[in-house]
Parts: C-alpha cells; structure tokens; sequence
C-alpha cells in the first residue's frame, strides 16, 4: 500500500424586503424609511458624519442580505437616509462567505448559516464585498446608496486579488525542480492515499512567488498510478485556511455525494474505482473553481490499461497548466484567468517556469521513452510536441495511434484541451538536445519549454 503527502456551492443569495411607503406616488424602499431625522437643535441629536448630514438614531432600519454562488443580490441597496443599520447576513450556500464594508464592519457565515451586526452608512454611502480570495472578483461585490446622495465611491477600488502583476523578486526563494519522473504503479488492487490540502508559498518563476492552495503540498500534486479496476480510498484534511473539495475524473460519482466541501479542520474520505483506463485529472471543484484551479489545486491520475503497458526505458509525467499573477506571495489573480481572452503570465510543465530548460530530463539515445502528458489549463489549449522527433505511439482520451500500424502513421504534437490527456511515446535516434513545447509559441516565452537530453546532450561526439 503506497501512501502519498501529500463541489459544490451551488446558490448564495442578498434578499433585501421591498416595502412600499405609504402614500399614492410614494417611492419603493428596499426596506421601509426610517422615522425623520430630528433638527440640529433637537435634543439627542448624533453628531454629523464627515459627510456632513447627521446621522439617525441606533435604529434606522434593517438590511437583509443573502448570498449566491457568486454575488450579492441586490448589489446595490438603497436607503432613505444616513444612519445605523441593523445588518442580517443570510448564507444560503453550502461553502462560506463573508459581508465586508469598506469601514471594515465584516459579517462571516458557513453555508446555511446566517450573522448579525450593525453598520453606519454615511450620506455618500457605502461599499461591500466577500472578503474570501477570489470571491469579489468573481461578482461578489456591492453598494448601499443613500437617497439623492452621489454615488458611493466605486468597489473596483477594494476588490483584493486586482493589482498589477508585481516585478520579480531578485531576493525570492528559488524554485525546486520538480520531479518529473512518472511513480510506479501501486502494488495491490485497493490503495489509501493520503492528501492533505496545504497553503503554500511556491516559486513558479525566477523572482515570482505564489501563495498557492495545494493537494500535497506540491503543484501539481501528487501524480497516483493504478491498475484498471482498482480501487482508490484518498484521505483528505483541510489544513487550509478555506474550504476546499476535490473531483477526480477518473471517478464516478455524484457531484453532491463525495464532491462536497471540506472545511477547514475538516476530513473527508473519496472513494473510487478506477474503471476506465487512461491521464485523467483531478482538482478543487470549490466555487469560483477557476480560481482553485488556477491557484494550484490540481494533479494526474495514470490508470493502467487492461495488461498493463509494456516496459520503456523512462517514463514522465508533466502536467501543462498556467499561472495568473498577482502580488508577490499572494493567491493569483482572479480577474485575470477569468478574462474573456486569456493572457497568462506564465505557462508551465509541472509548474515552474522553464525549469527543464534549465534542467534537461535525461533519456536513453535510441531508448523508448513514454510521456504522460495532462492539459490542466484553466483556460488554455495545449499542442505538445517534442522538437526532433515523431511519436509513433498516441492514446488520446482512449483513441491510439500504435507504433507499427498498417498505413506507417506518425504524430508531430498531440492537441489537448483542459483536462485532456494523453500517453506518448517516441525515441531519439541521436545524442542531443530535444526541446519540449506547446507549439502555441506565443506561450512558449512565457515558460513552456523544456528539454530531453539523450545521451551527453552533443551530435557531434
């Protein structure tokens, strides 16, 4: 038994009671008018906000807000007037979220659970978000106006997770080369693996420091192989600082049977049997999953076919995925990998930038060699191909090329979309260098490029 380190939100909902004043032609409140503001002179009177209109008494009403999978609804409130405003937050969802002012009133509720506080809304009014990363950037985010007032100033200004992608770091960490050689398969037919979700800070880049969620540790995560119709039992603890949950493709299940959240603390067991050869992926389904994807929570699963696969010389795993930078030692950029037309900072093997370039994957001159190769994306389509040489050997998402076929047929890249993978094989018919690319080559600058070196690397010798 080999043991490793190491969905779904559906409906959040902000339901505010609409209330009609009285009076024919009277305007519709979001929720009723609180009584008139008393005069200056009046006794009790509070002392004028910044704004300068005075503010009513501990009582001015109440605002009732719920969540949806991802905003607010309304995501703009209205109000008569400035003043304190009892605030319930209702959570309809099943992952957690939070009601964040800008003056930093926060309300935080677990799915299904609801929070009370107080606000004070001045004349200008108010902004609101959820604070939990990716959330905001998502839609969560909103207004209380006051009527007859300017608009209160604009969320886009608070939205965290939205700056400029930052200059490299000539002091950050450097990165570790991750291992690309692909694990046995598992001995036995029924495997408990153990999966721990991290935070993690991860060098992706000379100078670029992520602060990733992970399985394991690692991005990607660990890579599990098995034979055809065994049996996977992963142990899950959410030692995160968020909810979490994961979807294994090479399973079958319901989504809301073993795809649900973990909390944090939280343990969960998914079980299944791998009935299907072939790459498969798995990832954190937790809403947005764009961005848990995009942060790091994503890694391979190998499934034998029926008699296993014939011995090679090597055999590699890299999985293709891309990173959306934010500020240094924070979460990626939400708003980025959620752009209509991707524009990733980098594009990667197994998650560093470049580092098989400058560190070749060696392999035998005229041997056999075997990639596992998986597109993780989020977003962005895959033309691996290896410069020099032709694969005589392809499964596709279960559709082969076999090496000796009738019509002598070759492959020079193998396209794949998110979450497609493949099982390539070719030989290097000399010593030298072979480099490994998406032949997108508009990525290929940008980290998606590495080398095979057979023999010592030199033709010439």
């Amino acid at each position: 038994m080999r043991h490793f380190l190491p969905r779904p939100a559906l409906a959040i909902a902000v339901v505010l009671a609409l209330v009609g004043c009285a009076g024919a032609g009277a305007p519709t409140w979001t929720y009723a008018p609180p009584a008139p503001v008393p005069t200056a002179a009046a006794a009790g009177t509070a002392t004028a906000p910044s704004g300068g209109q005075a503010i009513a008494g501990t009582n001015a009403g109440t605002i009732v807000v719920e969540a949806f999978d991802l905003g607010f609804k309304p995501a703009m409130v209205m109000v008569v007037a400035a003043g304190i405003y009892q605030v319930e937050f209702k959570n309809t969802g099943s992952i957690p979220h939070d009601l964040t002012f800008a003056d930093g009133t926060k309300l935080s509720a677990e799915g299904g659970k609801s929070a009370t506080d107080k606000v004070t809304v001045p004349k200008d009014g108010l902004t609101f978000l959820c604070s939990i990363p990716g959330h905001a950037a998502a839609g969560m985010t909103g207004t209380v106006m006051v009527e007859s007032a300017a608009p209160a100033p604009s969320v886009a200004a608070v939205v965290p997770g939205t700056a400029a992608a930052p200059v490299p770091d000539p002091n950050a960490t450097k990165y570790t080369v991750f291992d690309a050689s692909a694990p046995e398969v598992m001995d036995g037919s029924v495997h408990d693996v153990d999966l721990p979700i991290i935070d993690k800070d991860i060098t992706v880049a000379e100078g670029f420091v992520v602060h990733a969620w992970t399985f394991g540790g690692t991005v990607p995560g660990p890579t599990l192989r098995v034979h055809l119709g065994d049996t996977v039992r992963v142990h899950l603890t959410n030692k995160g600082t968020m909810n979490h949950s994961i979807d294994f493709h090479a399973s079958q299940t319901a989504m809301n049977d073993q795809m649900v959240e973990i909390p944090v603390g939280g343990t969960l067991t998914y079980t299944f049997t791998a009935d299907y050869a072939g790459v498969w992926m798995y990832h954190c389904g937790t809403a947005p999953a764009l961005h848990h994807i995009a942060n790091g929570m994503f890694g391979m699963v190998i499934v034998e076919p029926k008699g296993g696969l014939p011995k090679v010389d090597e055999e590699i795993a890299l999985v293709q995925s891309e990173w959306y930078l934010g500020p240094q030692k924070e979460p990626v950029d939400y708003a980025k990998a959620n752009a209509a037309a991707p524009a990733p900072d980098f594009v990667v093997f197994n998650g560093v930038a470049n580092q098989y370039k400058d560190n070749p994957i060696q392999v035998t001159t005229k041997g056999r060699v075997r990639v596992f190769v998986l597109d993780v994306g989020p977003n962005i389509d895959s033309s691996f191909h290896v410069v020099g040489t032709i694969f005589d050997t392809v499964v596709k998402e279960g559709v082969s090329l076999l090496k000796g076929n009738a019509g002598g047929y070759g492959s020079q890249a193998v396209d794949l979309s998110p979450a497609q993978g493949a099982i390539i094989e070719f030989s290097p018919q000399e010593d030298g260098m072979y480099p490994m690319v998406t032949h997108a080559f508009n990525f290929v600058g940008k980290g998606a490029l590495g080398l095979f070196m057979a023999g010592d690397g030199d033709p010439k010798n």
